[in-house]
């Protein structure tokens, strides 16, 4: 646990070091749970949301955009079931005055438990070496069964009791497994309360006449309420898919982990409407799409896992998880629901007004289901970063701390290194900067000797570095090093362009999917 918790540190004190993540109005100290974007963070986080962007809708003939208000009518969140049911546990220790969700110590008691499965994997893979079968060691061995049977066990019991708000029973849970607050060690706890999580503010010039209004927790309702707009003015027929990116709004009491869960975050969501009856199908379906997309990116599959829901939301007829491996555990990073037809629905009662879809083949009415897919564009930002972030033993006895960011995703693609101030070389590297920077965003930099321009490069995530020295005034030719390997080619300037964009190109990388 404490190599996790040194990575983590590593990661967060990098993203700001590197003008990755900043914390929102430092210099007043901040405020919790809430951060800033700094300059290759921004470029980062608009490359992942291009890349789903593209991937979901550029590559669908059946899916289409959205861009909805944050600020929805209030009935909105009342058929939503926002207003009664958005609701996290909370308990608070009596001793240390700490307020925690007490699903998450649960949870985070099983990833103690899992840590010691892990444990055991990793003694047996070293005794066994090549022979070694993973799945077969933990489906037999009796303590790692034992292990994995008492999450088990412990995970169905919190999901009943939260599926039947049995608050006093999260509580005894609690007890039973003697967790203490993790930062006194106390076991002294109050009871568990449902808190709303939603934010609320005012419309209106006056304060007798303000009409009381939500930030929106999710951007999903804003499809829902235009799912009939969309139909009609796009003439889409079933199945066929809305998706949407923005900003949603939670107001979390225990925000924490850095990025991975805040109060102003930004989803990339796609609700995908069918005819009833087929939505397991799509369900299995997008469950598997999505996670090829991940998969594209090259983060290793073994970061990757499914994770069904025991308990599910009141909407739903089937949900899982995928969670990757973040330095902290694995964790959700994206969810698929089958949504079965309770949003449009609802919203039919609320506003009286018919959401259905007129199917010509069946030549009948009908309200669709809905298959949704939900990822943090932030927890993917995490994910990126956090899987990328590398230190490395060199052969020369160095080491060296590299960002291997998915080169389609990086915020700066080349750096332009003339290899002296003088000579007519920083003429050429301007040249080249204002020729690639029309097709991508790229860097000139001539400050210090040019290994530790690399370095600095490296740990910036940049894939390439375009080096021009005295030999280019002669045959037009130039270094280009490759970050990952750090191996170098000479290469003709005019061939930078090509070279760079089989490297980063969107295609090349959807394609694997």
């Amino acid at each position: 646990m404490a190599n996790q918790e040194d990575k983590f540190k590593k990661v967060i004190s990098h993203a700001k070091e590197y003008g990755y993540v900043f914390q929102s109005s430092e210099i007043y100290d901040g405020l919790s749970a809430v951060y800033d974007y700094a300059q290759n963070g921004v470029e980062l986080k608009n490359n992942i949301r291009d890349y789903w962007w593209k991937a979901m809708v550029q590559m669908h003939d059946n899916i289409v955009g959205l861009d909805t208000a944050i600020f929805m009518h209030p009935t909105t969140w009342k058929a939503s079931g926002h207003v009664d049911a958005f609701n996290d546990p909370l308990i608070d220790n009596k001793d240390s005055k700490k307020r925690y969700r007490a699903d998450v110590l649960v949870e985070d008691y099983c990833a103690k438990i899992e840590t010691k499965i892990n444990k055991e994997v990793n003694k047996a893979a070293k005794r066994f070496g090549d022979a070694f079968n993973k799945d077969e060691f933990i489906s037999t061995n009796p303590r790692v069964v034992g292990y994995q049977e008492r999450i088990n066990t412990i995970l169905t019991r919190l999901g009943k009791s939260l599926e039947n708000e049995d608050l006093a029973d999260v509580k005894a849970l609690i007890e039973e497994l003697e967790i203490a607050d993790p930062l006194s060690g106390s076991k002294n706890w109050t009871d568990v309360k449902q808190f709303n999580l939603m934010f609320g503010t005012k419309l209106g010039a006056s304060a007798e006449t303000a009409m009381n209004l939500y930030l929106r927790p999710e951007t999903a309702q804003g499809i829902f309420v235009n799912f009939l707009n969309v139909q009609k003015t796009g003439r889409l027929k079933i199945p066929f898919g809305i998706a949407q990116t923005g900003k949603a709004f939670r107001n979390e009491i225990v925000a924490r982990q850095f990025i991975f869960r805040m109060r102003e975050f930004e989803q990339m969501e796609m609700q995908f409407f069918v005819r009833p009856g087929t939505q397991k199908e799509w369900y299995e379906k997008w469950k598997e799409d999505r996670l090829k997309w991940h998969l594209s990116l090259g983060m290793r599959a073994e970061n990757y896992r499914f994770h069904d829901h025991e308990k599910l939301a009141h909407y739903a007829d089937a949900a899982s998880d995928i969670e990757f491996k973040f330095p902290f555990g694995f964790k959700e990073l994206e969810g698929i629901h089958s949504r079965t037809d309770f949003d449009l629905k609802a919203h039919e009662e609320y506003s009286g007004k018919k959401l259905q879809y007129f199917d010509h083949e069946d030549n009948k009415s009908y309200v669709p289901y809905v298959v949704e897919t939900s990822i943090g564009l932030d927890r993917m930002f995490l994910a990126v970063f956090s899987n990328a972030l590398q230190e490395e033993d060199l052969e020369n006895g160095t080491t060296r701390t590299v960002l291997k960011l998915p080169a389609v995703l990086a915020p700066t693609k080349a750096a332009i290194l003339p290899l002296v101030k003088k000579d007519g070389l920083p003429e050429i590297a301007h040249k080249i900067v204002e020729d690639l920077k029309w097709d991508f965003n790229v860097v000139y930099d001539e400050k210090d000797a040019v290994g530790r321009r690399y370095r600095r490069q490296d740990a910036a995530g940049t894939p390439f570095c375009i080096t021009i020295d005295h030999d280019t005034l002669e045959d037009n030719t130039v270094t280009i090093r490759h970050r990952d390997t750090m191996g170098q080619q000479r290469v003709k300037i005019e061939e930078l362009r090509d070279i760079i964009k089989q490297e980063v190109d969107v295609k090349t990388w959807l394609m694997r999917m």
